[in-house]
């Protein structure tokens, strides 16, 4: 980052840059990707999935294009992504005549056979809306490989399967949401790999710059090919900094085995988990996740919320992240060693013990 800045740290996305075509190079190699399209966030990549969702529907004949999302989803704060996201709390303060921006709909997560009514209901246009020339029908299934906000529930193999079908024999895509799992916080590269599919098109940012605002949406086949030239753009959208930073954490990543080290310590961690929640069964449910994205259910009648362990733990040293009311959430460095596991368990075993002491 320090040498690019030496040199040049912006330039139009009018013309090439050496940095941005190795990083697009590298997300490509490294995936079931043709092309990537690169922006500043996770929110504005999930945009961009929505805004090639819709096109690829156009071009088929549909003027009103549905894209599916999952209920306790989370895809970003733009007008668009937060509409995907499945959770009204979000919503509040932001509609127009009690509507958010129209086009989505939503379906519980990892339920196949609902998944299947709802693709059914959408691709059935409604009589007066056909006799004014307008189609209906499914642009897109959109889902996070593992659900992150929504309390840390990894999808199942199932149901992204159904997903995938269904997209299929509809000609929707299928859309994962890859900001928060993907760049190996799963123990693969990209969560959808651990559920035995490939998407359409995915989205990546957060760990994809170390740090460094970038996003980034790939796509393969068909769907990398429906934009043309100013149908989509991002004036810092893959500036030679952040891909110097991309490039950066490509190589960390493919030259120290970051991913052997997030299963092994993702293992640890789960493992000691659940022996606290052996000692504390009153206070803490499940564990689950994949890889260094684990969450430890808080349950109902704990007396506490997931939120207040966190700042329990926080006065032990150790920084938590709730997911929604009554999960905690463990995101730890992909570098963390085994000692530093023990080390956090230990102290939120601490915080526990005091809150069980307390109360």
């Amino acid at each position: 980052i320090t040498n690019q800045m030496k040199q040049l740290h912006h330039v139009s996305n009018l013309y090439y840059t050496p940095g941005q075509a190795q990083l697009a190079n590298w997300l490509c190699t490294n995936s079931c990707a043709d092309k990537a399209f690169f922006c500043n966030s996770g929110a504005e990549s999930n945009e961009a999935a929505i805004k090639l969702a819709r096109r690829h529907a156009n071009n088929r004949g549909i003027t009103d294009p549905v894209i599916i999302t999952a209920e306790n989803s989370f895809h970003g704060r733009t007008l668009a992504t937060v509409t995907a996201t499945g959770q009204p709390k979000y919503h509040k303060g932001f509609t127009y005549g009690g509507e958010m921006v129209r086009g989505f709909q939503y379906t519980p997560y990892n339920d196949v056979e609902k998944l299947k009514a709802l693709v059914e209901e959408i691709n059935q246009t409604p009589e007066e809306d056909a006799r004014e020339g307008r189609k209906r029908g499914v642009a897109a299934i959109m889902m996070e490989p593992l659900q992150g906000e929504g309390g840390i529930r990894p999808g199942t193999v199932e149901f992204f399967a159904a997903a995938r079908k269904l997209c299929d024999d509809n000609g929707a895509l299928l859309i994962c949401d890859e900001v928060q799992v993907g760049m190996g916080r799963s123990g693969s590269l990209w969560g959808h790999e651990q559920l035995g599919v490939e998407p359409d098109v995915f989205t990546s940012a957060k760990a994809l710059g170390g740090g460094v605002p970038i996003g980034a949406m790939m796509a393969k086949g068909e769907a990398a090919n429906v934009f043309g030239p100013g149908d989509h753009a991002s004036t810092y959208g893959g500036n030679p900094l952040a891909c110097a930073a991309g490039l950066a954490v490509a190589e960390y990543l493919s030259e120290h085995n970051v991913l052997d080290n997030v299963r092994v310590r993702g293992e640890q961690l789960a493992a000691g988990l659940e022996d606290i929640t052996n000692r504390y069964p009153s206070v803490l449910g499940e564990t689950r996740g994949w890889g260094l994205l684990r969450g430890v259910v808080i349950k109902e009648d704990a007396g506490c919320t997931a939120a207040e362990l966190v700042g329990d733990a926080m006065k032990e040293g150790l920084l938590l992240v709730a997911a929604g009311p009554s999960v905690v959430r463990f995101v730890p460095p992909l570098i963390v060693s085994e000692d530093e596991i023990n080390d956090a368990l230990a102290r939120f075993e601490k915080a526990i013990e005091k809150r069980v002491a307390e109360s």
